[in-house]
């Protein structure tokens, strides 16, 4: 075997199929036509699949390794896309190099909505995959051959952004019969449609369920609470902006979005806390009150706050939110 040369990495995937991982899965990678946003979900019967299947770069791609896994498409996949390679060439290229295609399921997207996706004649049944426009479906060792048929319908049908498709891709395969084994760990990563140079600012959604009965169902929970989450970091840009009102209402926004979770008292204390630095004590209040219900460990940190700039130094003031 020739081994491929890719920047500084040799690639000559000398590792025995036998004795590589074997992440059997189902999962989806895409694009979004409209925003250009990129992303990857999957679920598996495998530990920990977040760090090993899903691989995406804001304005490069998105790559889904997985069955008798060969992790290094995932970087080597994003590298050659980087390089100007298409979805197609760049798979085209990690294959020819590769002595176990057999085993492999290999899925990417580019930048510029091009799909290419591989089945080794040897990924263990069911084990298919179904390619449309900007996006593809792949799954192995599932209960039923239909599941990737399903995902792809449920992702060409379903409204909302792009991460809400996907979650919608991977209920539908779940829904399908899912993985011969049953569930165990999920993941999702999306990135913004255009680079800001800051990788970190462009995942708009990295989230991973390591180890959980239903997997898919508490991701799908946690995109929900990122969701309120991105509403607080919203409300904090505006205020530092000095749009009190909009900075409130996403504030109130991020709080109802998840009124029975633990995280509802942070929302609901920092909320008070930017009332009270703006001069509506009285409005803070009830928030404060609330928080403390949760938790009673909130008053204290009132008291410490002011010495760290985030409340008024006014004791006045702070007695009577702790009180």
């Amino acid at each position: 075997m020739r081994p491929l040369l890719i920047g500084s990495m040799l690639l000559g995937f000398a590792v025995p199929a036998n004795a590589q991982r074997p992440v059997h899965t189902y999962s989806i990678v895409a694009r979004d036509s409209l925003t250009g946003e990129l992303g990857v979900a999957v679920q598996s019967h495998w530990f920990s699949v977040g760090p090993l299947v899903p691989w995406v770069e804001a304005g490069v791609g998105a790559v889904a390794t997985q069955s008798f896994v060969e992790v290094s498409y995932g970087p080597l996949g994003l590298e050659l896309m980087r390089a100007g390679k298409t979805a197609e060439q760049a798979l085209s290229a990690l294959l020819t190099a590769d002595a176990h295609t057999d085993v492999r399921q290999v899925a990417m997207v580019d930048a510029n909505g091009n799909v290419a996706a591989h089945t080794g004649g040897n990924a263990i049944e069911a084990a298919s995959h179904r390619t449309g426009r900007g996006y593809s479906v792949q799954a192995n060792l599932m209960l039923a051959s239909t599941v990737p048929d399903a995902m792809a319908d449920a992702f060409e049908t379903a409204t909302g952004d792009l991460a809400e498709r996907l979650l919608a891709a991977l209920d539908a395969a779940q829904a399908e019969g899912g993985d011969i084994r049953g569930s165990q760990s999920a993941a999702i990563v999306v990135v913004t449609g255009e680079p800001t140079g800051t990788p970190w600012l462009d995942r708009t959604f990295d989230l991973r369920v390591e180890d959980h009965p239903r997997p898919v169902e508490e991701l799908r929970r946690l995109v929900h609470l990122a969701r309120a989450y991105q509403h607080m970091n919203a409300g904090d840009e505006a205020l530092t902006e000095g749009d009190i009102d909009r900075a409130l209402h996403e504030y109130t926004t991020a709080a109802g979005m998840a009124p029975d979770s633990l995280t509802n008292g942070e929302m609901v204390f920092w909320h008070a806390v930017s009332l009270v630095n703006v001069g509506r004590v009285e409005e803070s209040l009830p928030l404060f009150q609330r928080a403390f219900a949760q938790d009673p460990n909130w008053r204290e940190l009132v008291r410490r706050l002011p010495a760290a700039g985030q409340l008024p130094n006014d004791p006045a003031i702070i007695e009577r939110i702790v009180r």
